[in-house]
């Protein structure tokens, strides 16, 4: 493969999935990581596509939302890792919400069938439940959005609103410290999460490290609201210093 065609190869992979690794890439292209990381160099200066902590995310704003199948295979490791992290810090007797993110699809597979409460926009996290006795379910209902096997809408929103949890179990397509807080691919996913934030006592963010330094198109929260963190390898200093500037707990598995 030509330097120029693995450009083109590497930004329609970043495209297509939002965000990949340095050691994605560096399997589909068949080249080393070192490579790769010259070429993200290149095409960042060229405006093509944006670094991220190890890997590179998608500049295209109007990105419509990846099939939940697409991405249930990408970082799935870490994310099985982050899920049975944010199991462990559930309680019997919670009362918990579920966003409709691939790692709270790894969490509902492995909760344990005790006496909760968890309200989801999820059509996954709720067929995941649905065998365990113990935990009560709960739907928003809404508008299907069919890529995400989720419902999004007013009537998904104004369904949140009469309802109030212990716990949030938050994903997101970026974390920006510097700006923008938490953000999401489109606004009608982004509205929802706000209002999910909004209900919640303790907002617990799920996010491997390809989604900081990450701005997405539509805003969610600033930084601020979020009492937790859990993600999959360390960050640098500077982000974890910040992160103690808001208080927020830092979980890394």
């Amino acid at each position: 493969m030509l330097a120029a065609e693995r450009y083109d190869r590497i930004v329609e992979l970043v495209n297509a999935t939002g965000s990949m690794r340095v050691s994605e890439l560096s399997e589909h292209c068949r080249v080393t990581e070192e490579t790769i990381r010259r070429d993200l160099d290149r095409l960042e200066q060229a405006g093509r596509l944006k670094r991220s902590h190890g890997g590179a995310v998608s500049i295209k704003e109007d990105q419509p939302e990846i099939p939940y199948r697409v991405r249930e295979t990408t970082h799935a490791e870490e994310k099985k890792r982050i899920a049975l992290a944010a199991v462990s810090m559930i309680c019997p007797g919670d009362r918990i919400l579920l966003d409709a993110s691939t790692t709270a699809g790894y969490m509902a597979a492995n909760m344990p069938d005790i006496p909760l409460t968890v309200l989801t926009n999820s059509i996954q996290v709720a067929t995941e439940l649905s065998s365990k006795d113990r935990i009560e379910v709960i739907s928003t209902g809404g508008q299907l959005a069919g890529r995400s096997l989720s419902f999004v809408g007013p009537l998904a929103e104004r369904s949140l609103e009469t309802y109030h949890v212990d716990k949030l179990f938050l994903s997101c397509k970026g974390v920006h410290l510097e700006s923008g807080g938490i953000s999401e691919s489109n606004e009608l996913q982004a509205r929802l999460k706000q209002k999910m934030v909004a209900i919640s006592d303790q907002v617990i963010l799920l996010a491997d490290t390809s989604k900081f330094g990450v701005r997405a198109f539509a805003r969610v929260t600033e930084l601020g609201t979020v009492h937790a963190i859990i993600t999959d390898q360390p960050l640098a200093n500077d982000l974890i210093d910040r992160l103690s500037g808001h208080n927020i707990e830092l979980t890394i598995v």
